[in-house]
């Protein structure tokens, strides 16, 4: 398959991204770039889909950001917009998927790092390598690793630039769960698949709120207020109902 900017797939509730450059190991060049934080943004506003599934097509995820790029004239304003897409993953109101079904170096590193959930394949490997090649990090970048995986590992990965394989990967908690290379497909589906059954306003809050916390920029007083106030929302109702009637919730679109 020849390289190509990343597509675009809408099915029912879910949108799927996948990387298409697999004869470059899907390594993130200026087009991509582009054409997937437009994407994004147009998901943001559209509020069709419930759930964001990203993946890769070929036997790498993703090999990072381009480094003949990264040494050319426009590196400041590309590595500026690459963070800024990883930015628009976390920020994304729905609640995301990543299926890694290779490798993933560098800058890939943080694009799973922004989604939710990250599924890798049994044998996948991991590795982060500014270090390796003089340079330092932006600072979303380095805030969501040491958010999600701790200093101590955060300062593994960054100032040893050493490879980890998948095991480590969900030990340290950059994976959510590992499958088998024929389970892949079927557990991303699946935990789409339930994302996209919960009620889509409950689920933007509880994302927003839980990124905040995280983040230490949280406001108790507003959490708390949109929890009250959701207590006497339509889909508390529907839940409930659905709940004692024992029948699958048939929430509306946020």
């Amino acid at each position: 398959m020849a390289g190509a900017c990343p597509s675009l797939e809408i099915g029912g509730a879910v949108a799927r991204i996948a990387l298409n450059r697999p004869d470059r190991h899907n390594r993130f060049e200026p087009a991509d770039i582009e054409a997937m934080s437009a994407m994004l943004e147009e998901l943001a506003k559209d509020g069709a889909a419930r759930v964001l599934v990203i993946t890769a097509r070929g036997p790498s995820f993703s090999s990072g950001f381009d480094l003949e790029t990264l040494s050319g004239p426009k590196a400041r304003q590309s590595t500026a917009a690459f963070a800024r897409l990883c930015d628009l993953i976390e920020t994304l109101p729905i609640p995301t998927v990543c299926g890694i079904n290779g490798n993933v170096y560098g800058g890939a590193t943080d694009i799973a790092l922004s989604c939710d959930f990250r599924i890798g394949v049994d044998g996948c490997r991991l590795q982060m390598s500014p270090a390796r090649l003089g340079i330092e990090y932006y600072y979303s970048g380095l805030r969501r690793y040491v958010e999600r995986l701790g200093l101590t590992e955060a300062k593994r990965l960054f100032l040893t630039g050493e490879q980890v394989d998948t095991a480590t990967m969900l030990r340290i908690g950059f994976l959510s769960e590992i499958a088998a290379p024929e389970q892949l497909g079927v557990r991303i589906t699946a935990i789409a698949d339930a994302l996209a059954q919960r009620s889509p306003k409950s689920v933007r809050g509880l994302k927003a709120s839980l990124n905040a916390i995280a983040r230490g920029s949280d406001d108790p007083a507003t959490i708390d207020a949109r929890f009250f106030e959701s207590l006497d929302s339509p889909d508390a109702k529907e839940g409930l109902d659905a709940w004692s009637e024992r029948r699958p919730a048939r929430f509306a679109d946020a």
